[in-house]
């Protein structure tokens, strides 16, 4: 099972463009795009690529990566399945926000179908039978019945008590981050320290972003933010956790950290900045454990994590092109020499 695995894994890694491929997507003339896209084994972005609509460039993005995450399945079964599974689930979450916002807004059937990704085999939901939800409390308490029940119960909870779509937001992103933790736990034993290296630079770098946004962009006072955290922790445990909500400041946020996650964010002072800066870390170390051969589900979680950040970078260069930005702005954006 896991020669299989770790093998399919090595075959994948000519999916992930180098740079300089990325950089001649920036350079190229219009007519030449569709045919470097179809050069790069993306056949499906060539030809979707100049839509008007920005959700179907994503929408292609997603059936990409979740036609290669069935391939990755094929020899997994048991907890180690269930955990790539889960990873995929975030895009039905996806789906479940935008359910529960065109509800809020009285969408129509039709306007809340465009608005959702089409998750295939992946799919759990029966999206029509929730569209005739009459209210978003209906909605969630439906959903409540089916296979994301962990994920909405505390959410519905939520929001019945504020009625603010962005609690409503972060609970869902907090459960389903918690179960995926929980499912990664389960299993780390048995995989090799790998999955945990990669579960710990996911989990820490969501717990800091989240933090410094939610505290200082959005203003929550500590006991809330602390609530919107993931508690099942790595290097940033509960109790860290706890402290670093007080401070005052970002600089003090970033004065408290485990010396790990403070050296890479020395100097840095703007939360997009240290978002960046913790991303492009956690892609290196990303890069690290694709490429050590042995422990075949690490790697395939590292391909997909890596497959993703390349893909949603092409998405970024194609829509710089189709609004017409100049290319010196999107070499910036997609951070290509």
């Amino acid at each position: 099972m896991h020669v299989y695995l770790d093998t399919r894994v090595s075959l994948f890694r000519s999916r992930l463009w180098p740079a300089a491929q990325v950089a001649g997507l920036i350079d190229a003339a219009d007519a030449e795009l569709p045919g470097l896209l179809e050069q790069g084994g993306l056949a499906l972005l060539a030809g979707g690529y100049a839509d008007d609509d920005p959700r179907s460039l994503e929408a292609r993005i997603v059936a990409i990566l979740l036609d290669e995450t069935r391939i990755l399945l094929r020899p997994l079964a048991g907890p180690a399945r269930q955990f790539l599974v889960y990873w995929t689930e975030r895009f039905e979450v996806s789906n479940v926000k935008s359910l529960i916002r065109a509800k809020m807004a009285g969408d129509s059937a039709a306007a809340t179908a465009a608005c959702l990704l089409d998750l295939g085999y992946f799919a759990h939901l029966d999206a029509d039978a929730l569209m005739r939800a009459e209210d978003v409390t209906e909605l969630m308490r439906r959903l409540e019945r089916t296979d994301y029940a962990e994920i909405v119960r505390n959410a519905r909870q939520a929001f019945e008590e504020s009625h603010d779509p962005f609690i409503l937001d972060a609970t869902l992103d907090r459960a389903y981050f918690d179960g995926l933790v929980r499912r990664a736990r389960a299993i780390e034993a048995t995989t090799g320290p790998g999955l945990a290296r990669l579960m710990a630079d996911l989990v820490d770098r969501t717990n800091l972003v989240w933090l410094l946004r939610y505290r200082f962009n959005y203003g929550l006072p500590p006991a809330q933010v602390y609530y919107l955290l993931l508690t099942p922790g790595y290097r940033l445990t509960p109790t860290l956790l706890r402290r670093l909500v007080g401070a005052e400041d970002i600089a003090g946020v970033l004065a408290g950290l485990p010396d790990e996650l403070a050296a890479p964010l020395a100097g840095a002072t703007a939360i997009p900045e240290i978002a960046d800066r913790l991303e492009r870390r956690a892609l290196e170390r990303a890069w690290a454990e694709f490429s050590r051969r042995g422990e075949a589900l690490a790697r395939a979680l590292a391909y997909l994590i890596l497959r993703e950040a390349g893909l949603r970078d092409l998405r970024g260069i194609l829509r710089g092109r189709r609004l017409g930005l100049a290319r010196q702005d999107i070499r910036l954006a997609a951070g290509v020499a």
